[in-house]
């Protein structure tokens, strides 16, 4: 079982059906984190150069044809940011970093060895979001990423040059103590272990053949 496999429990989440106060009991404070803005951009970057690094099995043979690329977490490392004010938007700003995100390089090697490196693209952004007025504790700024190569070619320094596709989704935020209200403690529904049933349709067979019998003219 799980939250959406058979399981009725009106302490379980899912669609709200009838009037949605009935069954809410009290204020609860959780820590979470809020949200202010956020903004999402995809772009393609053209003929972008990935450096290799801690390459797996070492020393490969070159030249390397390359396989695949692929961002290793969703999490992006923002440096070199700059937060400004605009003065005729309150609580808007202008919000430049640059977004490093790590990729996995799989590739071959000249004697047809598979191996992997890591590498790093970096992302410029230049954005308007709201963030909110200074207070104690500090607002940052996060970034959730991904990034795919399909297609990519050695180059003689040991690189690949390859086209990117990227999502970045930059957001404004604070760790808070929220107050929601609650319909109190989730009901958690038993697990249910996966079986591949094998036997799934033979089982379900007659025992023996059920054909009518022939009759005599």
């Amino acid at each position: 079982m799980s939250f959406f496999s058979n399981f009725q429990s009106d302490k379980c989440p899912g669609t709200i059906s009838g009037n949605p106060l009935n069954g809410l009991c009290e204020k609860v404070c959780i820590q979470a984190q809020k949200i202010f803005d956020a903004c999402i951009k995809q772009i393609q970057l053209e003929n972008y150069t990935l450096t290799l690094t801690d390459a797996t099995p070492a020393n490969p043979t070159y030249p390397l044809t390359f396989i695949s690329a692929r961002s290793i977490n969703s999490v992006g490392d923002i440096t070199s940011i700059s937060i400004d004010r605009l003065a005729d938007k309150p609580n808007c700003a202008r919000v430049q970093a640059t977004v490093s995100i790590p990729v996995e390089v799989l590739y071959t090697d000249a004697n047809g060895v598979e191996g992997v490196a890591q590498a790093t693209i970096a992302v410029s952004e230049d954005v308007l979001l709201y963030v909110p007025a200074p207070s104690i504790m500090p607002y940052r700024a996060t970034c959730e990423v991904s990034a795919v190569c399909a297609e990519g070619t050695f180059n003689e320094n040991g690189t690949f040059t390859v086209n990117a596709c990227i999502t970045l989704i930059l957001k404004i935020a604070i760790d808070v103590e929220l107050l929601i209200p609650s319909y109190g403690y989730c009901a958690i529904p038993p697990a249910q272990d996966y079986s591949q049933e094998v036997c799934a349709g033979f089982f379900e067979l007659p025992l023996y053949p059920q054909g009518k019998s022939c009759s005599r003219q």
